[in-house]
């Protein structure tokens, strides 16, 4: 304690010297002297406790706070829009930004004033100030959220969200706008391809290389100097690991794990960044059924890390507050154009289609209830010869997509392609980008347990209201397709968006 005052009051000498007045000598003193040092620090501690409600996912750190857009709880398997459970813009959600800014504010306040008794000029690092500037981008989305008009009041000249397949079109359209003004990431550079800045770009898990490749490409978002990024990319690519690292049939990925343990333990040896929030403003990105398990290897990038992945399941870890669903697509060919359109409504004749072979008990499920029984709701194991996948799509109103060994599913992202309704059938799975889209407006959930109803659930809805939904599903288009060169708005940029909404809802300190 004695060598801790010294440091601290260097003009403190003479309470330890033994020409001083001697502390033993007066209880008096010792009380005036002690007392204060206790009582303080304790008064600083509750209060920051009473103007903080923070979860096991608050505080990663004691450098990071999560301060944000995503306290409230919200059940995403049933899509509810109670204004006490939205995830993302909700106002009550909002305004508890405040409380946290409060506190990091006079805890500042507290240390300037300090510096200043001392006679220290303070100067606020440049971590500071883009802490203190995403402050004020809270307070503008805060207020933006208040604004419960369908369609955003924000001008733009390439598109201005509106209509109800938004959670909150204004508070979006103004967190998206920030975004492009401000959002930086950093892409760590060590690592060599293949199995690190690289990924497959067609396939089942061409969502993730296209997104690796667009990003290292250094166009958009990023930026060469880490000190100026509000996020870090880890650029290992899950898919590529399990082609060089995977032995088949071993069922043993530790290889795969441990690969990525190192290359953490190499970036956290060379940079302060990692060590400084313990991993939470730091991001990987994963299409392969192995992403959770791969990021479990290292606890603080399964705790704290934001991880955007296709296997978005609340059972096995994902948490929406600081992970990202991530949308996959099936590019077959690699081939990008062609693949948006279909017939008007009135021409489709199917009520409701899937094809797909047996993978997982959901998928079993269907095929015993529905394989081949019914004209309606046609679901195959697989199609008849003459029979073309793409054009059931285009002919069928509705579209159905079970998970299958995993939650996510490529039909999701082909249905709203081919502008037929996708009919979710999952448990626990997070759609993407379901803190800005409100996935009730233009989807269908069906319960596990009622795959036997599922055409009475569809014969049940109206004209006018599957109208509605196709109509929307249209309009969301423009947020799932992928462009040889991201265009706004669309995948790239909603996927680089879900990014920025997690790192505005934590704050980093020195």
């Amino acid at each position: 304690m004695r060598d801790q005052i010294m440091r601290r009051y260097p003009n403190s000498k003479s309470l330890f010297s033994s020409s001083s007045l001697s502390l033993g000598s007066s209880p008096f003193l010792v009380l005036l002297v002690v007392l204060p040092l206790i009582v303080i620090p304790v008064f600083i501690f509750t209060s920051c406790l009473k103007t903080s409600s923070w979860s096991k996912y608050s505080m990663p750190s004691p450098l990071t706070w999560r301060v944000g857009f995503f306290d409230n709880s919200y059940t995403f398997a049933s899509f509810a829009q109670s204004e006490a459970s939205v995830v993302g813009y909700n106002t009550s959600t909002l305004n508890s930004l405040y409380p946290d800014d409060q506190a990091t504010s006079s805890l500042r306040e507290s240390n300037d004033e300090g510096a200043v008794a001392r006679g220290v000029v303070k100067r606020h690092s440049k971590l500071e100030k883009m802490e203190a500037n995403l402050a004020k981008i809270r307070s503008s989305i805060r207020e933006a959220a208040r604004v419960r008009n369908l369609t955003s009041i924000y001008e733009d000249p390439d598109y201005v969200p509106k209509g109800p397949i938004y959670r909150n079109a204004n508070a979006f359209h103004r967190s998206y706008l920030e975004m492009e003004k401000l959002f930086k990431i950093y892409i760590y550079k060590e690592g060599d391809p293949p199995m690190f800045h690289d990924g497959p770009c067609k396939s089942i898990y061409s969502s993730e290389g296209r997104f690796i490749h667009e990003l290292e490409k250094g166009k958009s978002f990023t930026t060469t100097d880490p000190d100026e990024a509000l996020v870090y990319f880890l650029p290992f690519s899950v898919v590529m690991l399990v082609q060089y690292l995977y032995v088949p049939g071993s069922h043993e990925i530790d290889a795969i794990g441990n690969t990525v343990v190192d290359y953490i333990n190499v970036i956290a040896d060379k940079y302060p960044f990692w060590n400084r929030s313990l991993g939470a403003d730091h991001f990987i990105l994963s299409c392969h059924d192995w992403g959770p398990r791969t990021s479990s290897y290292v606890p603080h990038l399964f705790n704290n890390s934001i991880r955007v992945l296709c296997n978005a399941n609340t059972s096995e870890g994902f948490n929406p507050k600081k992970d990202a669903s991530f949308p996959e697509i099936h590019l077959r060919t690699g081939e990008i154009t062609g693949l948006v359109g279909g017939p008007s409504p009135s021409r489709r004749s199917i009520l409701a289609f899937f094809a797909g072979r047996l993978h997982g008990h959901i998928r079993r499920l269907l095929l015993e209830q529905w394989k081949d029984k019914d004209q309606d709701v046609q679901v195959h194991d697989q199609l008849r010869n003459g029979m073309s996948y793409d054009s059931m799509l285009k002919n069928s109103r509705f579209c159905l997509c079970p998970s299958g060994y995993e939650v996510a599913s490529p039909r999701i992202v082909e249905a709203i392609y081919a502008e037929c309704v996708p009919v979710l059938i999952s448990d626990g799975y997070v759609p993407p980008f379901s803190d800005v889209l409100n996935w009730k407006a233009f989807s269908i959930q069906v319960q596990v347990k009622d795959i036997p109803k599922i055409k009475d659930i569809l014969m049940g809805i109206s004209q006018r209201q599957y109208l509605r939904m196709q109509r929307r599903v249209k309009q969301v288009q423009r947020h799932f397709v992928v462009n040889g060169i991201p265009k706004r708005f669309d995948v790239f940029h909603m996927t680089i968006h879900s990014i920025w909404l997690r790192r505005l809802n934590i704050r980093i300190h020195d």
